[in-house]
């Protein structure tokens, strides 16, 4: 018997046997027994959380669906947020206990060039183009450091050798981290490994990955797996709710992303899209929710970390931020 279905798989089959129909052939991996520091098997992520106003959306959304959000990113890029804005996300995070990760800028995608915005040219639109780049980048991070944040998106190698190295001097905080984007997810389990050398705290994989594609990642690194358990269209439009508990139990520790499917693209976002990001940032923590529901309908004793849980780089207010920056 498949060892997440327990229940689920008898019912099915007591059906499908009277009907003549052949087992499901599909074998389960073997569950993952690592876990985040706190023990916990997975912790949830809503993505396209474009600011502010949009933060304070999903954690009202949590509240009404009783349900917990560990971490939360934005796309646009830390470049798009004002520093006062910063401010205010650093200390929402630090009071929900919500590790909030910021894309860095500048990227290929928002430049003058033209390779990024080709057919063929589109999976290099998050690197850094040039010496500007990578140095406008690196004016990115410590600028929102200084506010308080802890977390940064990165999808260029160089940028994230370039902010290790920056750490081991003590001119950034050791308690940021670094999670790889899906802009530069790896596909097999030897990228992974090198990201892990590289520096990256998380690595986000392909949203398509079966339980299997995830055990074998989950051999090969110790580091925390970010997945779209719903991903927009943008990223193949995958909906797979009902497959939270085999995708954790496969990949723990595990970040489960909520993305939404047929909503609309929102990056660079600004007031002009304040309000689709809201309704979309709200469906999302409904989709987290559903599928938590299907989590503890089919393997209830796989555990979520609570807010503020040891390894979230959950922000610190500016007033903190100095402080940690000389500890360093």
């Amino acid at each position: 018997m498949c060892w997440v279905f327990k229940g689920c798989e008898m019912r099915a089959k007591a059906v499908t046997s009277r009907r003549g129909l052949p087992d499901t052939g599909t074998a389960e991996p073997p569950p993952s027994t690592r876990r985040f520091p706190d023990g916990a098997a997975y912790r949830v992520e809503i993505p396209s959380v474009e600011g502010i106003r949009v933060l304070e959306a999903v954690v009202a959304a949590a509240d009404e669906h009783g349900i917990v959000v560990n971490r939360v990113s934005q796309g646009s890029g830390a470049m798009l947020v004002g520093e006062s804005e910063l401010r205010e996300m650093a200390a929402l995070g630090a009071e929900s206990g919500i590790e909030v990760s910021l894309f860095v800028g500048p990227r290929e995608s928002f430049g003058v060039g033209a390779h990024s915005r080709s057919p063929e040219g589109a999976a290099h639109g998050g690197q850094l183009r040039g010496m500007r780049g990578l140095t406008y980048a690196i004016e990115d991070v410590v600028r929102a450091t200084e506010a308080g944040i802890r977390s940064f998106l990165v999808a260029d190698l160089g940028l994230l050798v370039l902010l290790r190295d920056m750490q081991d001097a003590g001119e950034l905080p050791l308690d940021c981290g670094w999670k790889v984007s899906v802009a530069m997810a790896p596909s097999n389990p030897a990228s992974i490994q090198l990201l892990e050398t590289l520096g990256a705290t998380t690595v986000n994989v392909p949203s398509d990955m079966t339980p299997a594609e995830l055990a074998e990642m989950r051999a090969a690194t110790t580091l925390p797996i970010d997945l779209y358990i719903e991903s927009p269209d943008s990223l193949g439009g995958v909906v797979r709710e009902n497959e939270t508990a085999s995708l954790v139990a496969a990949g723990a520790p595990l970040y489960a992303k909520f993305g939404l499917r047929n909503s609309q693209l929102l990056y660079p976002a600004g007031e002009h899209l304040r309000a689709q990001a809201i309704s979309i940032a709200r469906e999302k923590v409904a989709r987290a929710a559903v599928a938590l529901e299907w989590l503890h309908r089919l393997d209830p004793d796989l555990s979520q970390s609570l807010p503020g849980a040891e390894g979230l780089r959950v922000p610190r207010p500016a007033a903190d931020a100095l402080t940690s920056v000389e500890a360093g």
